[in-house]
């Protein structure tokens, strides 16, 4: 894995998580936060911490922003300043901006003055844990764009036995298997004449309406 250089604005625990799981991973991570108390305590935990007003433009020059390769701006309760650091990043040059945003409106604006991609946990992790409790089968779903959809699904009785070609999913429910887990072990690319057997978790990608309708399907046949 190619190792790059992260920069993360905004220390909150949304931020201080991906900063210390980006260095965790072998990255270069600047983090950058207004609290000085914040910035000394992720300090052990990330390549350099700098105290600073990251809506400063001369700020953001002197540490060489447009050198890094994706900022993160996790600035999500203020509004106004989130937007204005995202803004400065792009006219500054930096290649791959993610911002986070607290509603779909904030998401929108972000996206219009320049951000790559836009995270919004809080909805996110509502959409998770609603499938989830929807349906027990349903261990974790992803919503990769308004209509796509990635699930990772129990595999339930009725599809244990039978392979891949056999249930047709594509056919009949729309979805493809991109993977199945079995036990420890992964299969990233599952053949027609794989057999599903019980335990096995199948990760399937889609649009958000079949998956939606192959999730009613298996909780109401359990």
């Amino acid at each position: 894995m190619t190792k790059k250089q992260f920069v993360v604005i905004g220390l909150g625990r949304f931020g201080t998580s991906v900063a210390k799981t980006l260095y965790s991973l072998g990255n270069d991570v600047l983090a950058i936060d207004v609290d000085e108390e914040t910035v000394q305590n992720i300090s052990d935990s990330v390549t350099h911490s700098v105290q600073a007003d990251a809506t400063d433009e001369n700020t953001l020059r002197s540490l060489g922003i447009r050198n890094f390769d994706v900022a993160v701006v996790t600035i999500g309760s203020d509004l106004q300043s989130s937007v204005m650091v995202t803004l400065l990043l792009k006219e500054l040059g930096v290649d791959h901006i993610i911002a986070k945003a607290n509603s779909e409106i904030h998401a929108k604006v972000l996206y219009k003055i320049g951000a790559d991609r836009v995270v919004l946990p809080e909805r996110d992790m509502g959409v998770r844990v609603a499938h989830n409790l929807v349906s027990s089968n349903i261990l974790d779903y992803i919503e990769l764009s308004p209509d796509y959809s990635i699930a990772e699904i129990a595999n339930p009785k009725a599809w244990q036995g039978k392979t891949l070609q056999e249930l047709n999913l594509r056919a009949n429910f729309g979805i493809n298997i991109v993977a199945v887990k079995k036990d420890n072990d992964i299969n990233v690319s599952p053949m027609a004449d794989d057999k599903l057997e019980a335990g096995d978790v199948i990760v399937a990608i889609g649009c958000s309406d079949e998956l939606n309708k192959l999730e009613n399907q298996i909780g109401n046949n359990k």
